[in-house]
C-alpha cells in the first residue's frame, strides 16, 4: 500500500464528486457483518436505474480478509466503489492511501474509491449528519447527545464542532477514546443518562433487532436522529413519532449518506427522493 497521504477535502467541499470518467458497467459493493438486512443495494440500484446507468451493487458479509480482497479489486478496477459498515470502518480507514478531511478527523471510513492511483477513504456518515442538522426541523441551539463509541459515533462527532455535545456509551473506555479524538470538548455522561432538550443521535446498533434505548432518553429530547433500522421499526423511532419529536429515522439517514457516496463515486447528483423511496420499500 502507498504511504498515507494527508486529507484531501475541506468540510464544505464534502459533496463534490470528482470522478472524471465512468465505464459502461459500474460495480459497487457493501462490506460488513451483518449485511443481510441492508437496504443499500436497493438504494444504489434505484439510483443507477433512475440515471440510466448500467451497474451492480452487491452486499458481501465480510471480515478483514474480505475487506483486503475488495480493496485489491478496487485497485485492479474490478470495483468502482465500496461502502463499509460495522465492524470494519476503522479497518477501512487503515486500508486507504488517502483520507478526506472528514474521514481523517474521525478515523472512520464508510466509503472507498480508487482515484489518481490511490485508494481514498471518506465518511459519508459525517457528511449526512451535517446535512441533517442544518435542516430547519432541528433546533440549531439545542445540545446534542450522541449514543455510541464505534465508527459511526466517531464520524457523527466530526460534524458537531461548535455545539454542546454529550457522549454516552456502554463502554466508558471507548467513549473516552472517541471523545478525545473529536478535537473539541465532548462531555461524557453515563449511558442511559437523559440530557434535557437534547437532539439524540443514536449511533449504536440498538433498535436493529427491536431493542429499546434506555428509559427517558427519548422522552426528554428535542429531536431524534436514529441511525438504526431493521425489519421492524426501532422502538426509539416509534416513540419519537408517537410523541411528535422532530425525527430522522435510520432509513432516511441511510439514503442521505448513500447519496453522498453515490455523488463521490460518480460526480453525479444523487436522486435522493428515488433513493429514499427505495430505502423505505426495501
Amino acid at each position: 500500500m502507498s504511504s498515507r497521504l494527508g486529507p484531501t477535502e475541506s468540510f464544505p467541499e464534502h459533496r463534490l464528486g470528482s470522478q472524471t470518467a465512468m465505464r459502461a458497467d459500474l460495480r459497487f459493493a457493501l462490506l460488513g457483518d451483518p449485511v443481510d438486512h441492508s437496504r443499500s443495494p436497493a438504494i444504489h440500484r434505484a439510483a443507477l436505474t433512475e440515471l440510466g446507468l448500467s451497474g451492480t451493487y452487491e452486499a458481501r458479509r465480510s471480515g478483514q480478509a474480505g475487506l483486503e480482497a475488495a480493496v485489491d479489486e478496487l485497485r485492479d478496477g474490478d470495483l468502482d466503489g465500496i461502502n463499509i459498515t460495522m465492524p470494519l470502518k476503522a479497518l477501512a480507514a487503515a486500508s486507504a492511501d488517502r483520507l478526506t478531511e472528514l474521514a481523517d478527523r474521525s478515523g472512520s471510513v464508510n466509503t472507498l474509491r480508487f482515484q489518481d492511483d490511490l485508494v481514498e477513504g471518506h465518511s459519508t456518515d459525517a457528511a449526512a449528519t451535517a446535512t441533517v442538522l442544518a435542516q430547519s426541523r432541528f433546533d440549531r441551539s439545542a445540545p446534542i447527545l450522541v449514543l455510541g463509541a464505534g465508527g459511526a459515533a466517531a464520524a457523527v462527532l466530526v460534524a458537531l464542532r461548535g455545539r454542546e455535545v454529550h457522549l454516552a456509551a456502554r463502554r466508558g473506555d471507548l467513549a473516552r477514546e472517541v471523545a478525545a479524538k473529536a478535537g473539541y470538548e465532548v462531555r461524557l455522561v453515563p449511558f442511559g443518562t437523559a440530557v434535557a432538550g437534547a437532539i439524540v443521535i443514536n449511533a449504536t446498533p440498538l433498535g436493529m433487532k427491536g431493542e429499546p434505548l434506555p428509559d427517558g432518553v427519548v422522552d426528554g429530547a428535542s429531536g431524534l436522529i436514529d441511525l438504526a433500522y431493521g425489519p421492524v421499526e426501532p422502538p426509539a423511532t416509534a416513540e419519537a413519532r408517537r410523541i411528535g419529536l422532530p425525527l430522522v429515522d435510520g432509513l432516511e439517514f441511510l439514503a442521505l449518506q448513500a447519496g453522498e457516496s453515490f455523488t463521490w463515486w460518480t460526480g453525479m447528483a444523487a436522486p435522493l427522493e428515488v433513493m429514499l423511496k427505495a430505502a423505505k420499500n426495501g
